[in-house]
């Protein structure tokens, strides 16, 4: 009998190029190698008829400049080699729905946030939300350093100088 070393278990991240994308793409790298699951890396795309009222050309191809950003962010990544347990993949179609689908069955679905935050990010919904409240695997939504760094300004106070106050978690949670 031999056995396969190949990797049964799965981590599903979305990528779409922005920062928040690519620390997803980080953390869902390090999240694979710890369960020793192969990593699919899942670009949506999908054509547009106009943006912003205006037509779109025909020469533009997606499908295209897809596969280009999904390249050059595993190249970010990872570097020059791209390692065997990773998948990379483009999908026509809405990226929650792609997303959904192809976690089907994953350990886990990363996915970035951009976070639009306050009011526009309840009107306007977004990948992450959508993913997080329709998986059927646990989602894992991870922020960008420059998304940190806007929602503390934005919700930073005056009056409000305080020291977060640190836990210690062996103290208060038996392990």
């Amino acid at each position: 009998m031999t056995s396969d070393t190949s990797p049964t278990a799965r981590v599903v991240v979305g990528f779409d190029g922005s920062d928040a994308a690519l620390e997803a793409l980080g953390s869902a790298a390090r999240m694979a190698s710890l369960l020793k699951a192969k990593l699919e890396v899942v670009q949506a795309w999908h054509y547009p008829t106009s943006y912003g009222g205006f037509p779109i050309g025909a020469s533009w191809a997606p499908d295209e400049d897809a596969t280009l950003t999904l390249r050059a962010g595993l190249h970010r990544c990872f570097g020059r080699e791209i390692p065997s347990w990773v998948e990379a993949r483009i999908a026509e179609g809405q990226p929650a729905r792609v997303l959904l689908r192809a976690s089907r069955g994953a350990e886990m679905l990363v996915v970035g946030s951009r976070g639009h935050g306050g009011f526009a990010g309840l009107l306007l919904g977004s990948v992450s939300s959508a993913c997080a409240e329709h998986a059927t695997c646990p989602v894992l939504v991870v922020h960008s350093d420059a998304h940190d760094a806007e929602a503390r300004a934005a919700t930073a106070h005056d009056d409000d100088h305080a020291e977060p106050q640190r836990v210690d978690l062996e103290a208060t949670v038996p392990l």
